[in-house]
């Protein structure tokens, strides 16, 4: 499925993706973001084996956000389980060449969107460090709200830190 939006798209994971993946995913500063799954390095492998896991993903959603025809990044909603099976994380992350133009608050109110409407979800939640300022505005930007501040919840790049969850609700 391919989203359309201004300015974007979102669409599924190819193997052409790889390289273009890997160089805009091999960045410092997008790992000290993203959870320690996420490798740094990041080399062409890495970007391989994720776009195979993509071909099974189960119930989680991942999508390429494209601009221009370029890969810009990714996003993606992966539903929780048992009595929270009503909701999902979402997680996401842009290349630098990409930032400061607001596509990642356009591709994350398309991702909400399709969240609530195709997936029939009720909830959607994020967690972001305390350092990453641009991600809590991208957050409350696209309609998510800081519901809570988990003290000294995370240990990252050697610092235990503070990490916020927002969350944004169906309606």
């Amino acid at each position: 499925m391919r989203i359309e939006l201004e300015g974007l798209a979102l669409r599924p994971v190819r193997p052409e993706d790889a390289e273009p993946f890997a160089q805009l995913a091999n960045d410092r500063e997008v790992w000290r973001n993203m959870r320690d799954a996420f490798p740094h390095p990041y080399l062409l492998e890495h970007a391989h084996q994720f776009i195979a896991r993509q071909a099974t993903p189960g119930d989680a959603r991942v999508f390429v956000i494209e601009v221009d025809g370029a890969l810009a990044g990714a996003c993606g909603v992966h539903p929780l389980a048992d009595v929270y099976a009503r909701g999902a994380e979402v997680g996401y992350w842009l290349g630098r060449p990409f930032h400061g133009r607001g596509l990642m608050t356009k591709a994350l109110r398309g991702l909400s969107t399709f969240a609530f409407e195709v997936m029939k979800l009720e909830r959607l939640q994020a967690g972001v460090f305390e350092w990453n300022q641009a991600s809590m505005r991208v957050l409350e930007k696209a309609g998510y709200a800081r519901e809570a501040v988990l003290r000294r919840s995370v240990f990252k790049d050697g610092q235990l830190i503070d990490s916020m969850l927002y969350a944004k609700l169906k309606g």
